[in-house]
């Protein structure tokens, strides 16, 4: 008799579509703590920078991946959550009202569902489609700043937020590549969101930082300030450039630059020895040839040289390197040794790279699959409330009972509310109902910024040589 299958009902899947590898992880949400019991990573050949470009080849990249950690963990997958890269987003405020009843009544699901629709239209532009919505707060006639509106009293209901939008065409291939894969996409997150749930503590969520992906295809930065994107800059070079030119530059093939640069490379010319041989297969030659450490340094660093360049300017002109949180780096290239010391040394910040400390997952290109799994676990339960009208394509009341029920079976996806929160909503209470009347107040919404003070770039020197392989 065969071994038994775990119960899926408990699981969280997080899919990373990477421009070089599908990444997935799995946990398992079944008691009080979330637990990680597996991982994997294929290759995929349907991606270009961050985009699908075959949706035939990602979709066997996704079936491929979700069965080696089916494999590995003993379960059977049909629900995944999956992230969506900070280059396909777009953020909007939005702002939602709608009248509860003529007479102050207790506010239910079915308002928040209405009021979340009435936000959503204002993201409803050609082109685009909201993926997420978060709610900021909510205001029950003349009482603002309320988390979770439910069951307390009132005649009018307004919740404000963030609408995060992608291409639809964008989102058309991912639901596609998914669906050929024999899966079922939950609801999306924000990339950079999620990374942020594990890579920062609250202090650097709240007062601001720099997340920096340097992955495979394409490199983002993205400014994480009041646990919200404020920012984000993205440039279409990344790791597979470094290996590209350490191949073009050597004469070797792609496969070959790869295993070099993977094995050999260090980020900082400075830092490596002119003593050091490194061997490399040569196209034509029999015998590997040798170069010398500081050699393919000086190769890999042109590249990133200017890679940090494009990226620094637009962080320099929202004051970015004046943020406290300084810079954490994730992504596959945040393996490369000394990276962290030379974006220190460019930007004269704080840097650090950012690698998931849990069995099975101690490596940098698992960050965002392990961010996806613990934002979807910390969910409250009116955040998944909310979230289910944005991932239906009309707006469906279904009465409370029905509703309670499809919580109630994904509650892994939905935290409860503090008990501090549930004394907020007496109190309240208490108060509406000696009100008889309520009027509800526009306010405006500012943006947050930081002081406008100037931050240099240091400037490196590259050898001229290497200078005509990158420009």
């Amino acid at each position: 008799m065969g071994e038994q299958i775990l119960d899926n009902s408990s699981l969280i899947v997080g899919l990373d579509i990477g421009t070089t590898n599908v990444k997935a992880v799995v946990a398992d949400a079944s008691s009080d703590q979330l637990r990680i019991i597996g991982s994997a990573s294929v290759p995929t050949a349907g991606m270009d920078h961050g985009n699908i470009v075959d949706i035939d080849q990602t979709a066997n990249a996704i079936s491929t991946v979700l069965a080696n950690v089916e494999e590995k963990t003993n379960t059977k997958i049909n629900r995944i959550v999956t992230g969506i890269p900070v280059s396909m987003l777009q953020l909007e405020n939005a702002r939602g009202v709608v009248n509860v009843s003529d007479v102050a009544r207790e506010i239910n699901d079915e308002d928040v569902q209405r009021v979340t629709a009435n936000a959503l239209s204002a993201g409803a532009h050609d082109g685009r489609e909201v993926i997420t919505f978060l709610p900021l707060k909510f205001r029950v006639d003349n009482e603002d700043k309320i988390i979770d509106p439910r069951k307390m009293i009132g005649m009018s209901l307004e919740v404000r937020g963030i609408l995060l939008t992608a291409p639809k065409a964008a989102l058309h291939n991912i639901k596609k590549a998914i669906e050929r894969a024999g899966y079922v996409n939950n609801f999306f997150v924000a990339a950079p969101l999620a990374v942020a749930e594990v890579a920062l503590d609250e202090g650097e969520r709240k007062f601001g930082t720099i997340l920096l992906d340097i992955g495979g295809g394409q490199t983002t930065a993205t400014i994480i300030r009041d646990s919200k994107i404020t920012y984000a800059t993205v440039d279409l070079e990344a790791g597979d450039d470094l290996t590209r030119d350490i191949s073009t530059v050597l004469n070797t093939s792609l496969a070959e630059a790869e295993k070099v640069k993977i094995d050999f490379a260090v980020a900082d010319p400075t830092k490596a020895k002119a003593d050091n041989q490194v061997p490399v297969s040569v196209v034509g030659k029999e015998s590997p040839s040798q170069i010398t450490e500081d050699y393919l340094a000086e190769i890999v660093y042109a590249r990133l040289e200017q890679i940090l360049s494009r990226i620094g300017r637009g962080l320099d002109s929202h004051n970015a390197f004046d943020l406290p949180g300084g810079i954490v780096i994730t992504g596959g290239t945040s393996a490369l040794p000394g990276l962290d010391q030379l974006i220190a040394d460019t930007y004269q910040v704080n840097a650090r790279v950012y690698t998931p400390d849990q069995m099975g997952l101690r490596d940098a290109r698992y960050a965002t699959g392990y961010g996806i799994v613990n934002y979807a676990y910390n969910l409250h339960d009116i955040d998944f409330l909310v979230n289910s009208v944005v991932n239906s394509n009309t707006l469906r009341v279904a009465p409370n009972s029905q509703i309670n029920n499809e919580l109630d079976n994904s509650k892994f996806f939905k935290r409860l509310q503090p008990s501090s929160e549930s004394k907020t909503k007496e109190d309240y209470n208490s108060n509406k109902a000696r009100m008889n009347n309520a009027r509800v107040h526009e306010t405006a919404e500012k943006q947050n910024k930081v002081p406008n003070q100037p931050n240099k770039i240091k400037k490196r020197r590259v050898k001229d040589l290497l200078k005509k392989f990158f420009d």
